[in-house]
């Protein structure tokens, strides 16, 4: 046991030892009412029988402490005891420090980078054809491998939850994911994505170049391929009712079980919007890839230059679903409303990929009629159906940053007043936007409402920097301003929401935050990776099983909650939980817009990890 002994000071308080240790003879002095000094001479054994002659204090009165030890056993207890306590904590600390954690539950764009990850695995989940050894999602097997009996069209993406591989889409998807590549390019390296996204696109880009076969005689003239499969069998006369009838829709199946005829649909010169969109998407794609591979990169412009030659010269242009052989399946999808606006989207492209004038002419003088068949439904919305807001921002890109004057000048600076006007309706100064309760942006149909305000993040946000680069703190739409800030605050309202600050809590990003949608509508997330294969019936058990999706499709953005930031995780409700790789597509471009460009030595906060050059690259 421990004692000890003690005595009070010249004020009558008690002066006690608040240490379990043996102290040898040691003054305690006062001094201002306060303890002034301690001398302490620890022993952890018994004494010996040396001295040690306290010095004399200079102050009035000296107070002595006296402790021993009375049993040895004890205090070795005492000893083994601390020294277990210590090594529990530090065990303790470094299961904290090492086991791996559960990413993103910030559920906010705290986590940008983790959530831009996330969102680019979702694209390694639809790829088609003979996926890649090191494909990171491993419930994924190869699938689609006889598409198109009549042409090669092995590849490319399942568009969503089903699997169909929609060209139009597609071609946008490849469209966006490449503006985003040429204007981050150095942030997606900054967190060890740029090969990642670059791979996507060159994914896509391969399939693009087989949608198209250029004529080589004067007889055969050039096809362009609208979609790989869905209704295979009604071509030949079987129709919606047929019991027996197995499609991309009829059956619930994982990609790698189909064994139906897996056709296409095809197309002429007269598919406008769908050539413009390729042409675009060809284009993008190219400046995207020009650090990766130059000839393969030349492949595609002059592939995106010969798609857009041809619908240049076709009379009857139309849109893709205005033709029955080429679209008519995809209507009730992805039915187009224009044409223009594709066309002079390519136009745009085209010109910052070949530098060529001619290029830029076309998008100058078709932009107004482009922005007069606009649905009013459309307006200010960029997505798959609607390319205007967006060519009017890089429209304007080209105006501020490397402006060609006359005899350009004039409809840029259209395309730059529409872009103050868009971001004031962003803002909710026009009242052209409603919003959920929770802040969402939400389209006049409020239909599916997530990709629609993540294109507006990445819109106000891009907007945001090339004001910054410019030196420009506010703009105005008429009698309202706007700042960077403001811009900014919005773009990441939105993508917070999308993440997990809304009034559910709910992260919109399967596999991202502690609470996200279980039950996503997706064929291949829905089944069991099991190594059984499913018929066509069979599958539509999954469909409406009652247990959550046993495979987590990471990234997917699905189609979010209705206009009272209501959300029902169902799997037979795709309004509610379907992903697609378009809206993917728009998530992917606000994140990397947002995230935080890393300070370093080349670092310049005005242009904010954008290059402000490389799109210019081509231009004289």
């Amino acid at each position: 046991m421990f004692f000890y002994s003690s005595s009070t000071n010249q004020h009558g308080r008690e002066l006690s030892n608040v240490c379990s240790l043996h102290l040898r003879d040691g003054p305690v002095t006062t001094f201002a009412s306060r303890w002034n000094s301690i001398e302490i001479d620890f022993d952890l054994f018994p004494t010996s029988s040396r001295t040690n002659d306290p010095v004399p204090s200079k102050y009035s009165k000296s107070y002595t402490f006296k402790l021993g030890i009375t049993d040895m056993s004890q205090l070795k207890c005492f000893i083994y005891v601390s020294i277990a306590l210590v090594l529990i904590v530090v065990a303790l600390v470094l299961l904290m420090v090492l086991l791996p954690r559960k990413r993103g539950h910030h559920g906010s764009s705290s986590n940008l980078p983790v959530a831009l990850e996330y969102s680019l695995l979702f694209f390694d989940a639809q790829k088609s054809g003979v996926l890649p050894t090191n494909n990171p999602v491993k419930f994924r097997r190869n699938s689609g491998l006889k598409d198109g009996p009549d042409a090669s069209l092995v590849g490319g993406f399942y568009d969503s939850g089903n699997n169909i591989k929609f060209s139009f889409p597609t071609a946008y998807t490849i469209t966006l994911l490449s503006w985003s590549v040429i204007e981050y390019h150095k942030k997606y390296s900054s967190i060890d994505q740029l090969e990642h996204v670059q791979d996507i696109i060159r994914w896509g880009s391969d399939y693009l170049l087989k949608l198209y076969i250029p004529s080589n005689t004067t007889s055969k003239p050039a096809l362009l391929y609208s979609q790989a499969s869905y209704y295979s069998l009604k071509s030949v006369g079987s129709t919606n009712t047929d019991k027996n009838l197995q499609d991309d829709m009829t059956c619930w199946q994982r990609p790698k079980d189909m064994t139906y005829d897996r056709r296409v649909s095809i197309c002429g010169g007269s598919a406008a919007d769908l050539a413009g969109e390729v042409a675009a998407a060809l284009a993008a794609a190219s400046l995207a890839l020009a650090d990766q591979n130059e000839t393969y990169s030349q492949k595609l412009v002059e592939a995106s230059e010969s798609v857009f030659k041809l619908v240049r010269k076709s009379q009857n242009k139309e849109t893709y679903t205005a033709d029955d052989a080429c679209g008519g399946e995809a209507r009730g999808f992805y039915t187009s409303s224009s044409y223009k606006d594709e066309l002079v989207w390519a136009g745009t492209w085209l010109f910052f990929a070949t530098g060529n004038y001619a290029y830029l002419r076309y998008t100058t003088d078709n932009f107004e009629l482009a922005v007069k068949e606009e649905m009013d439904s459309n307006s200010g919305i960029f997505y798959w159906d609607n390319k205007i807001p967006a060519n009017a921002v890089l429209l304007t890109r080209l105006r501020y940053l490397h402006d060609p004057g006359y005899p350009y000048e004039a409809a840029l600076t259209v395309c730059s007043d529409m872009v103050n006007i868009l971001m004031c309706s962003y803002l909710s100064y026009s009242g052209s936007f409603n919003m959920t309760p929770g802040g969402l942006l939400l389209r006049k149909d409020n239909f599916r409402p997530l990709q629609y305000a993540a294109t507006a993040a990445f819109l106000s946000s891009i907007y945001s920097d090339y004001l910054n680069i410019i030196q420009v703190p506010a703009a105005s739409c008429g009698a309202n301003t706007f700042s960077v800030k403001q811009l900014q605050s919005f773009a990441k309202s939105q993508v917070d929401y999308i993440l997990g600050n809304n009034p559910l809590k709910m992260s919109y990003m399967v596999g991202f935050g502690d609470n996200f949608p279980q039950y996503v509508h997706h064929r291949a997330a829905s089944i069991p990776s099991d190594g059984r294969r499913y018929s066509c019936s069979e599958g539509k058990a999954w469909l409406s099983a009652k247990d959550p999706n046993p495979n987590v499709v990471t990234g997917a953005m699905v189609a979010g909650p209705d206009k009272e930031d209501q959300f029902l995780d169902q799997r037979e409700l795709p309004e509610y939980t379907e992903p697609s790789i378009s809206g993917n597509a728009g998530l992917v471009a606000a994140l990397v817009a947002l995230l935080d460009y890393p300070v370093s030595v080349e670092y310049n906060h005005l242009t904010g990890g954008m290059d402000r050059e490389r799109i210019f690259a081509n231009m004289s």
